[in-house]
């Protein structure tokens, strides 16, 4: 199986026919499958701050606390990976050179990353994949260097060439090859464009004119188009504008902003672009949000606000711009924004232990495809998954007892899991929930009769280690299924020894006991669940007396407390299931007994009611019972 593109790989042809393999197959890498972060940082309202907040760009709503930077800060710039965003330089009062970098899927405060090869405020700012730009500011002059950094490295900044013009407060714009500077004052506005090809190093050449004169303009960027918003031209205007980045020429006009505006905060993924804070025509600051559609322009829209007003001296960045777009994602964001996702199912119990991992699309229908092996063999773990890691932790191996192991893998290609850490205490027959920083595992068994447990750990997502101890459940129990919104991680059902129909919840970003959510609609174990943004759905298991399989389906509204509903059927009464893989829509159940053991998938849609539906079937685990599942954009995810 090909497995390209790679980002790093910006030379070459790919056919087609492999893209649609690549696709279609789930290894074409792709941004944040909700559809990308956007960080604004600092800003000066009238002073400056340490201030980090953060918004969902496939999602309007106002923005949430992030972290803090070092030390307050404003007139500084921006660039980002998928996983590392870096602010640069700055004032406060004084040029600044310093870099600072935080983890994009993790709230947080920034940490140091390096300095600037000179101190500047009002540089510029681009990047791909790999390697970021700062270009030109006031130093205090004004200044034409270009420097770079590789992302993944923290270190100091690398001298890069010169800009045509030395100049400050102009948009940086990327393509995954392409660094492109537009506008800026020297100290008269200008419409300078030029660009670099960011792979090599040397001197920016010229690209073309934008529409007007202008400065201290917002950019944003698709993987084939950049944007600049609202700009100085005399005076303050919402003008949008945009040029075909792989070509040569002159910014079109093609849109407004809602409100008129300068000095914003610009980033995008490859479908919208969007604008923080900035001054209105009177000079006030505001905290205003909008987004536009790069594809078409027009009128930009409220999006919502950021947590305080950020004037016109603050950066923004995004894990999804046009610098790290492989070339399909922006066609396809809005099936990822729909839930595209990639469901795995890891491991099972048939009777020996498997240590297979297989995968579908959620978006699609189909049967399941290799994905690697577990670093031991073993069935009834708890599975968590991120958009960028899947940990299995617990499960029946290393012997009856249990296991206290974590595996993990990066979810951007397939592979074998490797070593995490350890959980506190060794089970099986546990469960497991996550939303994007934490992951929590939740009760289980420790083979000896009777010796079930109601013990939650807890371990971060991005980072190996052991798992610390979380809280207890209401009561003890194992062979239980969970679910998660991005604040609140539901565990439901069990058995000790006998089928429960408790539902527990707790908050995951803290630590402490469960509290009482409501009942399921039948008590049962060895049921199966996963969540949307607003609702978790628990499905299948085996009665309170051990006397008969169910093909129950029910649901609750996770932000909500309260007893479950009835939501309809699965395709067959099954238990010992190894539990559901989610997206935002649509829940996929997979395996079980009945009591033979199968290899079904069916499906339902969750914002809906109804019975389930074929989906296809496992391939590689074939059939058996106790497969850890989730899946990598479900409802913990979609904050």
């Amino acid at each position: 199986m090909a497995n390209y593109p790679q980002l790093d790989d910006t030379v070459g042809v790919w056919k087609l026919k492999d893209v649609n393999d690549a696709v279609m197959g789930g290894y074409w890498r792709l941004a944040d499958p909700r559809g990308g972060r956007a960080i604004t940082q600092g800003g000066g309202s009238p002073n400056a701050t340490a201030s980090m907040d953060f918004v969902n760009i496939a999602s309007a709503g106002d923005a949430a606390v992030f972290g803090d930077l070092s030390a307050a800060n404003s007139s500084s710039t921006s660039f980002s990976s998928f996983t590392r965003g870096v602010f640069n330089g700055g004032a406060n009062p004084g040029n600044s050179d310093k870099q600072e970098y935080l983890t994009i899927a993790t709230l947080g405060n920034a940490a140091d990353f390096g300095n600037l090869t000179d101190a500047v405020n009002l540089p510029s700012g681009c990047s791909n994949e790999t390697r970021g730009l700062v270009a030109g500011g006031r130093d205090p002059g004004m200044s034409n260097i270009i420097s770079y950094n590789t992302i993944a490295s923290t270190g100091n900044a690398i001298d890069f060439g010169d800009l045509t013009q030395s100049r400050a407060m102009f948009a940086g714009l990327a393509s995954t090859t392409r660094g492109i500077f537009a506008g800026g004052f020297t100290p008269s506005e200008v419409n300078t464009i030029d660009f670099v090809e960011i792979a090599t190093t040397g001197n920016a050449t010229d690209f073309g004119d934008c529409v007007a004169t202008q400065y201290n303009q917002g950019g944003a960027c698709s993987s084939t188009r950049g944007v600049t918003m609202g700009a100085y031209n005399g005076g303050q205007t919402g003008v949008v504008d945009f040029l075909t980045m792989a070509s040569q020429g002159n910014m079109i006009n093609y849109g407004d902003l809602s409100v008129t505006r300068i000095g914003t905060g610009g980033t995008s993924n490859s479908v919208r672009a969007i604008l923080t804070g900035g001054q209105d025509g009177s000079g006030n600051a505001t905290n205003v949000i909008d987004f536009g559609i790069i594809t078409t322009g027009g009128t930009f829209t409220d999006f919502g606000d950021c947590t305080r007003v950020v004037g016109s001296k603050h950066a923004t960045l995004s894990n999804g711009h046009g610098g790290l777009s492989d070339g399909y994602n922006g066609t396809r964001f809005l099936n990822v924004v729909a839930g595209a996702g990639r469901g795995l199912f890891a491991g099972a119990f048939a009777p020996a232990d498997i240590g297979s991992i297989e995968f579908v699309q959620i978006s699609t229908l189909g049967n399941g495809n290799d994905f690697g092996d577990l670093s031991v063999a073993r069935g009834r773990g708890g599975v968590t998954t991120s958009s960028i890691r899947s940990h299995l932790a617990g499960g029946t191996a290393p012997d009856s007892n249990g296991s206290n192991n974590i595996d993990y893998t990066t979810l951007t290609s397939t592979g074998n899991y490797a070593d995490f850490g350890n959980l506190t205490t060794s089970h099986l027959q546990c469960t497991a929930l996550n939303n994007s920083t934490r992951g929590v595992r939740a009760g289980g068994y420790n083979g000896n009769p009777g010796s079930f447990t109601n013990v939650m750990d807890y371990w971060t997502l991005a980072t190996a280690g052991n798992a610390a101890d979380f809280g207890n459940l209401s009561s003890t129990k194992g062979s239980l299924s969970s679910g998660a919104s991005t604040t609140r991680g539901i565990v439901a059902g069990g058995r000790a020894p006998g089928g429960k129909n408790e539902i527990d919840y707790i908050t995951i970003a803290s630590t402490g006991n469960a509290t009482d959510f409501g009942n399921l609609t039948v008590a049962r174990s060895g049921l199966a669940g996963g969540s949307s943004a607003t609702r978790t759905v628990q499905g299948g298991g085996i009665n309170d007396d051990d006397s008969a399989n169910v093909n129950t389906i029910d649901y609750i509204t996770t932000a909500s407390t309260g007893d479950a509903q009835d939501f309809g059927d699965l395709t067959q009464a099954r238990n010992v299931m190894g539990g559901g893989a989610s997206n935002n829509l649509r829940l996929v159940f997979a395996g079980g007994q009945t009591p033979t053991k199968q290899n079904t998938l069916d499906y339902i849609t969750i914002a809906s009611t109804g019975n389930a539906a074929d989906f296809g079937d496992l391939s590689v685990i074939k059939a058996g019972v106790g497969n850890g599942a989730c899946g990598d954009s479900h409802g913990g995810l979609q904050g």
